[in-house]
């Protein structure tokens, strides 16, 4: 089943991505706030299709399209443990300062949801390197 949600006329083409942040003031009141805010805060979509309907966004300030999207696969660190393709992970930001780690976008970065739940698509066999000791596995999920 396709997710569908409302994007302006210039985000409304096959392939745009985009990180759904959740909904703003001014949906709590829309009418199609029901079709638009369906997606999980955080996760990265992409768009499928666009569908030949239009909405009025009052959050754009013009016509919305309807689009089809489907979210996509973001490469996270998890516990060796965890990265088993086809299990489901659930990940936050891990409390790290090291800044200077190459893993620390992934790890502990600000683009990272609290915590939410993904679905592993594939495991990376390289080591991940953490510069606070911990032993853990890149995956790509969904």
């Amino acid at each position: 089943m396709a997710e569908i949600t409302l994007l302006s006329g210039a985000q409304a083409h096959v392939g745009f991505e985009f990180v759904f942040q959740g909904a703003a003031p001014v949906c709590r009141t829309c009418p199609y706030r029901h079709a638009c805010l369906t997606l999980d805060p955080g996760r990265r979509y992409a768009v499928t299709k666009v569908r030949p309907v239009e909405h009025p966004c009052a959050l754009q300030e013009t016509n919305a399209n309807v689009v089809e999207v489907q979210p996509v696969a973001r490469t996270l660190v998890v516990e060796p443990l965890s990265a088993v393709v086809g299990g489901t992970v659930e990940v936050g930001r891990y409390a790290c300062q090291r800044l200077d780690c190459t893993s620390w976008a992934v790890c502990a970065g600000p683009s990272l949801p609290t915590k939410q739940r993904y679905r592993v698509e594939a495991v990376h066999p390289a080591p991940v390197e953490c510069r606070i000791g911990r032993t853990l596995k890149r995956v790509d999920a969904v």
